[in-house]
């Protein structure tokens, strides 16, 4: 099997070998990916984050060694949490940006090395959520609001099909995004999404940061949402945005209706 690497500040993945095609997910700086075959100039590749499938073009991947991959896949990863910030490539001597939620794999002080190149990054990474220091409900809750706040980092942020970015981001790409700020993993689409975590029966049950999915009417999971608190929702719907939720699902005010009904209710952490 050959691996491969996002070396670009990001990389469209694509549901059939086609530049005319839907894009599913996108690739950030730093994400490493296990390419499965090949058809003419594309690659078939599965995210080594979330295990997630598409295509991207072959002019755009940075081949990596098996032992480098599995390195990769190994070590620590830090985050960036700036909107944009400039990387310097120290070995080829170019500045590229990278956006907020891209990895660093290995950063040591400001420098990391991938294959033969060395990166410089000044600019700031975002916390992990430690929610076992968190004994009590409400040192609970507080430790939990922090993810709230990374999850505002991302408000009005255009609603984009297979985005991962603060440019254009999908309802379960701004969930996983938010979640990897603080360096927990969850899956790529709102189905996925809905199979972790813990069940919860009513909104009144819920903290800040929790997760509410919506269905169709045959029941599908199409939607997904992060809890600001017990009436409030931030959700990519058109854009990034705060709607209220009770029992029934989310209702937008200036529409006057219901937009989304609620199926499930979810905690992660």
């Amino acid at each position: 099997m050959e691996f491969g690497i996002c070396l670009q500040s990001v990389i469209p993945v694509r549901a059939v070998p086609s530049h005319k095609s839907e894009m599913v997910t996108q690739l950030l700086f730093g994400e490493h990916y296990r390419i499965l075959r090949k058809e003419q100039d594309w690659l078939r590749i599965q995210l080594a984050y979330d295990n997630y499938e598409g295509w991207m073009h072959a002019n755009q991947s940075t081949p990596l060694g098996e032992s480098e991959f599995l390195h990769l896949f190994n070590i620590e990863s830090s985050v960036t949490i700036d909107l944009v910030q400039l990387l310097s490539n120290e070995t080829k001597r170019y500045v590229l940006p990278v956006m907020m939620g891209s990895s660093l794999p290995g950063l040591d002080g400001h420098n990391f090395t991938i294959g033969n190149e060395t990166f410089n990054y000044d600019g700031l990474l975002a916390d992990s959520l430690d929610i076992e220091k968190a004994i009590t409900p409400r040192e609970r809750v507080k430790a939990k609001q922090t993810l709230v706040d990374d999850a505002l980092l991302y408000l009005n942020a255009p609603y984009l099909w297979g985005g991962r970015t603060p440019f254009g981001i999908d309802c379960s790409g701004f969930v996983q995004m938010v979640y990897k700020l603080k360096k927990i993993k969850l899956l790529r689409d709102a189905s996925q999404q809905a199979a972790q975590g813990e069940s919860l029966n009513f909104v009144s049950e819920t903290e800040p940061g929790d997760l509410a999915f919506f269905d169709d009417e045959e029941g599908n999971i199409i939607h997904v949402g992060i809890l600001l608190d017990q009436n409030r929702i931030i959700h990519a719907s058109g854009k990034v945005r705060i709607d209220l939720i009770d029992h029934e699902g989310i209702y937008n005010e200036k529409k006057e209706r219901y937009t989304h009904k609620l199926r499930l209710l979810k905690r992660i952490i």
